[in-house]
């Protein structure tokens, strides 16, 4: 829901960043692994219950997730890049709540396990949607340059991050966070089937 807006409002920063990685010789799929690399690091981190280090780790990864497509933008964006990113994405997303639930089994596993299957509904119906999309060929207006139709909802990147952000300060309020936000992607999964419903109907038998 805020993706855009924060998209625009820190492009030309990105934008900066990108072209001095650029200058390097740095190049765009260097840049998703290595953020996926640092990204991961938040399993370990969270499950040892170093969550102040495991926040600085999420925010590097969202750092270096906006700027490899920006520098993708700067060179040539491939569908290789596209697809790399965004499963590395739904790999990092998934493992902040695994990482809760290996700090406190007992306390936060079933919280965990909701909001991951909330995920696979936002992540299948996103996914699902960009498919057949693609197959119409159909472009999005809102999000002109994503490698596939980008259809938002109300819990994109940004409010994934935000909650991440406060389950790290506030690690004692995870499970209550958990399935707030759980409630949230699966309103955002229906939503987005009721879209793809509607967007698909037209020549097609009910």
């Amino acid at each position: 829901m805020l993706d855009r807006y924060i998209l625009e409002s820190s492009r030309s920063v990105q934008q900066r960043l990108a072209q001095s990685l650029l200058n390097l010789g740095i190049k765009p799929d260097q840049v998703t692994w290595a953020g996926f690399a640092i990204g991961m690091l938040v399993l370990p981190l969270l499950a040892t219950q170093h969550y102040a280090w495991a926040l600085v780790v999420i925010l590097l990864n969202r750092l270096l997730d906006g700027l490899d497509g920006t520098l993708a933008r700067l060179t040539q964006p491939s569908d290789r890049g596209g697809f790399l990113d965004i499963v590395l994405d739904f790999l990092f997303y998934s493992a902040v709540p695994l990482g809760f639930a290996l700090a406190h089994p007992e306390q936060n596993a079933l919280a965990a396990a909701v909001l991951i299957y909330a995920f696979v509904g936002t992540g299948c119906s996103f996914l699902a949607f960009a498919v057949i999309a693609a197959k119409r060929g159909l472009q999005s207006t809102a999000y002109p340059n994503k490698s596939f139709y980008y259809l938002g909802g109300l819990t994109e990147a940004s409010e994934t991050i935000a909650v991440f952000v406060a389950m790290c300060v506030w690690p004692q309020w995870f499970v209550g966070l958990a399935y707030a936000y759980a409630a949230l992607c699966l309103l955002s999964t229906a939503l987005r089937i009721h879209a793809g419903w509607a967007t698909f109907a037209s020549g097609e038998k009910a």
